[in-house]
């Protein structure tokens, strides 16, 4: 089993961009690549605000894509935070790569996340960000799992979206139905953004 710690990585030379030139900046990249995934802005803002909500925390995105959300998330972590960002499609996650990479605070892996997170040992991360199917569809108890006592689990894209498959309603109705009846975390949904749920693990 795998636990994270600390990391540490050289930050190449130059001067660094705002959070507003590195999200133009990736976006460009975004829109040329056709990457219609992306997480709406007003979901990076909240990323942003729960990042901060823990201080020298141990984070954890599922589902790099280009970095918009990658780039939020950093810009509410504090210096001694650290973030693991996890994607199996190199295409994409090489944009972010490219743009925040030279964080020491944020670790690229690029690997199936269902097996990434069957690897971790458990109670390791005090935010999760869930932004691709394993670990909200798929590798859900083992995902839970991971946070610690208080640590917050959030997901996007719970309204309905132009890039939903036929019959995904039903997937998605069935996850949060599922995540109201656990009695190991306290759940919110939101109707806001493009659909919202955080939930908090308990610390019985």
């Amino acid at each position: 089993m795998v636990r994270f710690e600390k990391w540490q990585q050289e930050a190449p030379g130059g001067a660094m961009k705002t959070l507003g030139q590195t999200l133009a900046a990736i976006a460009v990249e975004t829109k040329a690549l056709g990457f219609d995934m992306a997480s709406d802005p007003a979901v990076g803002s909240l990323l942003r605000a729960l990042g901060g909500s823990k201080p020298g925390g141990t984070c954890l995105e599922l589902g790099t894509g280009t970095g918009l959300s990658t780039a939020w998330l950093l810009a509410g972590l504090s210096a001694d935070a650290r973030l693991v960002t996890v994607d199996n499609d190199a295409r994409f996650q090489d944009v972010a790569r490219r743009h925040l990479e030279g964080d020491p605070r944020v670790t690229f892996c690029r690997e199936d996340a269902g097996d990434f997170i069957a690897a971790l040992e458990p109670a390791q991360f005090d935010l999760i960000f869930a932004d691709t199917w394993a670990g909200k569809y798929s590798h859900l108890d083992q995902t839970l799992a991971l946070l610690r006592p208080g640590g917050m689990y959030v997901v996007d894209d719970l309204l309905p979206q132009p890039n939903w498959p036929t019959g995904h309603q039903s997937v998605v109705d069935a996850y949060v139905a599922d995540m109201a009846r656990r009695e190991a975390i306290r759940v919110a949904s939101l109707d806001w953004a493009s659909g919202i749920l955080i939930a908090t693990r308990t610390a019985s």
